[in-house]
């Protein structure tokens, strides 16, 4: 296996966000009306997955170059507040009012970003607020650009912002609106802010696919949309380079650090520190409208999670998680990718 790193543009609103399993789900349709774009029948590699992934996609996140160095934001590490209590400083001073203003665990809580920077090494204390990446994001642009002036300008200094987007449902026996269910609705939508790009890291068999055809296939799926509404117009995006990064290794610390949702293996962990998420998926392309186009729930760990293996082999592997196979009534080979990459983590022995 081999790693690599694609950094995407956003260039359109997203009704979807850009997740691991849920880009996976995508990319599989891709392969499917492109059987070219690998080196197995697709079947066997479905058939095989859950033993030998021939690929594994993180989720994107915020990326941006400054003095020719890449900086990465993210998401903060799903630990206990005791992880930065030694972190949190003297109690404020002052009356009621000043130390509820600035409690340690209120300014914990603003801090939802891990600062990574082009090594990928991992400080778990190295925390950013939404308004301390924003800033960066704004840094990282020449000041006379006239992207660093619409930046600037922003108030919400904010990364993404949500917005509602209004829809209609059509009674197609008298072509109105009406009562419910056909009546106007709203759906949130997802604007990231100008100039940003994302990074992608990607996980692939080079026996089974390679670099230019998984970014042929990103390319495609940014012309045509991921997500919900794409036929509308939402989740377009450009790839804008790749290149390739070193896989972890077990010297560089005793915990993973998931940078997608995952399903861990029982047993497989002695420490887990995560935030469940329970994802409702849902058969894309036609499948979207069979008889039953909805998978099985699935409990997953999401992006951010910490577990600390019981073996240190399992660093041997570059991926963290498994497969989850048999969410699907109407298409018995449907998987949902499980499976995430991690980057290395140094816990302090007595947390390990």
């Amino acid at each position: 296996m081999r790693c690599y790193e694609i950094a995407l543009r956003p260039e359109t609103a997203f009704g979807t966000p850009l997740v691991g399993d849920t880009l996976f789900g995508h990319f599989c349709w891709q392969v499917w009306y492109q059987p070219d774009l690998v080196k197995r029948p697709f079947s066997q590699l479905l058939a095989s997955y859950p033993e030998q992934p021939f690929i594994v996609f993180s989720s994107a996140w915020p990326r941006w170059q400054k003095n020719g160095q890449l900086w990465y934001a993210l998401p903060r590490p799903t630990l206990p507040r005791s992880f930065w209590q030694e972190k949190a400083g003297p109690p404020a001073q002052g009356g009621c009012r000043e130390r509820l203003q600035h409690r340690p665990d209120k300014e914990l809580k603003k801090k939802c970003w891990l600062l990574v920077g082009q090594d990928l090494k991992i400080d778990y204390r190295q925390l950013l607020s939404e308004a301390d990446l924003y800033a960066k994001i704004i840094a990282s642009q020449p000041p006379t650009s006239a992207l660093y002036r619409q930046l600037y300008r922003n108030e919400l200094r904010q990364i993404r912002v949500s917005q509602g987007q209004p829809h209609n449902t059509i009674n197609r026996n008298n072509n109105r609106t009406g009562s419910e269910p056909f009546r106007p609705y709203t759906l949130d939508v997802w604007f990231y802010c100008p100039g940003l790009t994302l990074a992608l890291f990607v996980l692939l068999d080079e026996q089974v696919i390679g670099l230019e055809q998984v970014v042929q296939g990103l390319r495609q799926m940014g012309q045509t949309g991921f997500g919900r509404d794409a036929s509308t117009g939402l989740g377009r995006f450009a790839v804008v380079e790749s290149r390739e990064i070193p896989l972890p290794t077990l010297t560089q610390g005793n915990a993973l650090f998931t940078l997608a949702p995952s399903v861990p293996e029982a047993g497989s962990y002695r420490r887990a520190y995560y935030q469940p998420l329970v994802r409702f998926g849902r058969h894309g392309d036609r499948l979207a409208i069979s008889r039953n186009p909805f998978k099985a729930p699935v409990i997953m760990a999401a992006a951010g999670a910490v577990f600390v293996p019981t073996q240190s082999e399992s660093f041997s592997l570059p991926w963290w998680g498994q497969a989850v196979t048999g969410v699907s009534n109407i298409q018995e080979a449907t998987i949902v990718q499980g499976y995430s990459p991690y980057l290395p983590l140094t816990l302090e022995v007595s947390h390990a």
